[in-house]
C-alpha cells in the first residue's frame, strides 16, 4: 500500500541520506562491528550532511527542519542498514538533542549546540542505572551542592555511544527526599576528573554499538552544567521519552520490513524439491502474513509519526507503538531466519544477525511489560 504521509522534501532528504549511506557507511559497516563502535569519520560526515542538527535551531549548526517526519526518514533509512546504526544516530541526534535545545539556557546553547551539529561532540544519555532498570524515579547516582559547584556520584550502565561520548546528560537525584521530584540533569563533559568508563560491553547483537559502563567518583561541574530548572529531571525526561519510544518504533518497523525484503528474495532464489521456496504453501501462506503485519503495523505507526508532527502523540500512543512494534519485529525477523533455514543460523547471513540485533528492542527505552502497565494504568486500571 501507498504511504502518504511523506511528501517531495521528505522523500528527496531520503534520497540524500540513502547516498550518504550507500557511499559512507555500507562499504565499511563490517569493520564498524569488529571495532565494536561507530568511528568519529562517521560522525564528521553525518554532520557535515546536516544529518546531526534536525533538532537544532540554525543560528548553533543545525537544520531546525521543524518537522519530525525528516527525523524518521533518518531514522528508517538508518534501520535498513542495521540496527545499531539506527539506534545510535537516534541516541544522539533524535532522544538527546531536544534536551539541549528545549532545556538549556543562551550559554549552553552556544558552548554545545554547534560541535553537537557538526559531530564533533558526540552524545549520550545516562538514566539507567546497574540496579534501577526502568524504574527511573528510584535512581541512586547523586549531585550534592558544594558552593557553586555539584558533585555527582554513582554509575550508569547500558549506555549507547557511552564508550564514545564527549557529553552525556546525566540524571542525579538533588534531593532525595522528594523521590521523583528530586531527579535533575546535568551536561556533563566526559574529559572531567573523575569520570570514567568501565568495560564496554559484550551484548549478543549490535555489536557496531559502543554500549558501556559510566562511573562518576566526585565529579564536579558547575551550576552552568545543569540542564533546565533543579529537580525538574524526571517531569523532563517523561516529558522526552514518548520521542524516544517513537524513534524506536521508527526503527523496528523499517528494519523488519529491510530484512523481510530480503527474505522475500531469497525465497524466490532458494530452490528445494525443484522449485523456488516460496512456492511451497506453508512458506507462501507465512510470507504473505508477515507482509500483511507488516504493512499494518507501518500504517497506524505512519499515523503515531503524523500526530507527533503535530505535537499530539501521547505517551501512553507512544507506549503502544514502541511495545506492539518491538514484538511485530522480533516475530517476523524470526519467521524470516526460519525461512532460510540452516543458513538463517549462520553469522554471514544478515538474517541472523538482525534476528539478534532486534530482541532488545523489548527491553530497552522501557520495557515491554513497563509498556503494557502505563497502557494498563492509561485504561484505569
Amino acid at each position: 500500500m501507498e504511504r502518504t504521509i511523506y511528501e517531495d522534501d521528505h522523500e528527496a532528504f531520503r534520497a540524500s541520506v540513502k547516498e550518504f549511506l550507500d557511499r559512507e557507511v555500507i562499504p565499511q559497516v563490517e569493520e564498524y562491528a569488529e571495532a565494536h563502535r561507530i568511528p568519529r569519520d562517521f560522525w564528521l560526515a553525518a554532520g557535515k550532511q546536516g544529518f546531526l542538527g534536525l533538532e537544532i535551531p540554525e543560528e548553533f549548526g543545525g537544520s531546525e527542519a521543524g518537522d519530525y517526519r525528516f527525523n524518521a526518514v533518518l531514522t528508517e533509512e538508518m534501520a535498513k542498514v542495521n540496527m545499531a546504526l539506527a539506534s545510535c544516530v537516534g541516541i544522539h541526534a533524535d532522544i538527546v538533542a531536544p534536551y539541549l535545545v528545549h532545556l538549556t539556557n543562551d550559554e549552553q546553547r552556544k558552548r554545545w549546540l554547534p560541535g553537537y551539529a557538526s559531530g564533533e561532540i558526540l552524545g549520550a544519555i545516562g538514566m539507567t542505572e546497574p540496579s534501577v532498570g526502568s524504574d527511573l524515579a528510584n535512581l541512586k547516582t547523586t549531585a550534592v551542592r558544594d558552593g557553586d559547584d555539584w558533585v555527582i556520584n554513582g554509575s550508569k550502565t547500558f549506555i549507547t555511544n557511552g564508550f564514545s561520548a564527549d557529553l552525556v546528560v546525566v540524571a542525579a537525584r538533588t534531593a532525595p527526599e522528594k523521590k521523583a521530584k528530586g531527579i535533575s540533569l546535568f551536561g556533563v563533559d566526559t574529559s572531567k576528573e573523575g569520570f570514567s568508563l568501565g568495560r564496554k560491553l559484550d551484548k549478543v547483537g549490535q555489536p557496531e554499538s559502543d554500549t558501556a559502563e559510566l562511573s562518576f567518583t566526585d565529579v564536579r561541574v558547575s551550576n552552568d552544567d545543569l540542564i533546565g530548572p533543579l529537580d525538574t529531571g524526571f517531569i523532563s525526561m517523561m516529558q522526552f521519552l514518548p520521542q524516544e519510544r517513537l524513534n524506536c518504533a521508527i526503527a523496528n518497523v523499517a528494519h523488519a520490513k529491510q530484512i523481510l525484503a530480503e527474505t522475500v528474495q531469497y525465497a524466490h532464489d532458494r530452490k528445494a524439491f525443484g522449485q523456488s521456496i516460496g512456492n511451497f504453501q506453508w512458506n507462501k501462506f507465512l510470507i504473505a502474513e508477515q507482509v500483511t503485519k507488516i504493512e499494518v503495523t507501518e500504517a497506524w505507526l505512519d499515523q503515531c509519526v503524523l500526530a507527533h508532527t503535530k505535537g499530539k502523540l501521547t505517551a501512553t500512543d507512544a507506549a503502544k507503538a514502541k511495545y506492539w512494534t518491538s514484538q511485530v519485529q522480533n516475530e517476523v525477523i524470526d519467521h524470516c531466519v526460519q525461512l532460510h533455514g540452516g543458513y538463517g543460523y549462520m553469522n554471514e547471513y544478515r538474517v541472523a544477525r538482525a534476528w539478534r540485533d532486534a530482541r532488545v528492542t523489548k527491553i530497552w527505552a522501557g520495557s515491554n511489560e513497563i509498556m503494557k502497565e502505563l497502557i494498563g494504568r492509561d485504561l484505569g486500571f
